[in-house]
């Protein structure tokens, strides 16, 4: 079965740090760009950052420069999103996907996993 699992999200106070992970089965990762997206409730599904097959990072999220970085592990078949300096108004669910792009369209969900949610709050 084709699956990507999110795991690591939960309730962290502003200027905090989480490490998501995004957990691949029935596939190898490594074969697939990867991308980290989040959707806060009555919002679109956004593109955080992309991290392509040659390794290079593309950022979708101005916010995100500077404190989020993704990494692979091969072989682990699993990718990461290291989230630091967290503020407010980076709550929302975060999701893993195989699908770059700025904005994810509901037709492309089926590329992404059910999501961990991400709360920062004092």
């Amino acid at each position: 079965q084709v699956q990507l699992v999110e795991s690591g999200g939960g309730l962290v106070q502003p200027g905090g740090s989480l490490r998501l992970s995004c957990a691949a089965s029935g596939f190898t990762l490594e074969e697939y760009p990867v991308a980290w997206f989040r959707q806060a409730p009555g919002k679109e599904r956004e593109g955080i950052l992309c991290l392509s097959l040659n390794n290079s990072t593309v950022y979708y999220s101005d916010s995100a420069k500077g404190r989020f970085t993704i990494a692979r592990d091969n072989a682990k078949n699993a990718a990461y999103l290291q989230m630091n300096s967290l503020k407010p108004e980076d709550t929302a669910v975060y999701y893993c996907g195989t699908l770059c792009a700025p904005l994810l369209r509901e037709h492309e969900y089926e590329f992404c996993g059910q999501g961990t949610q991400v709360t920062v709050s004092s």
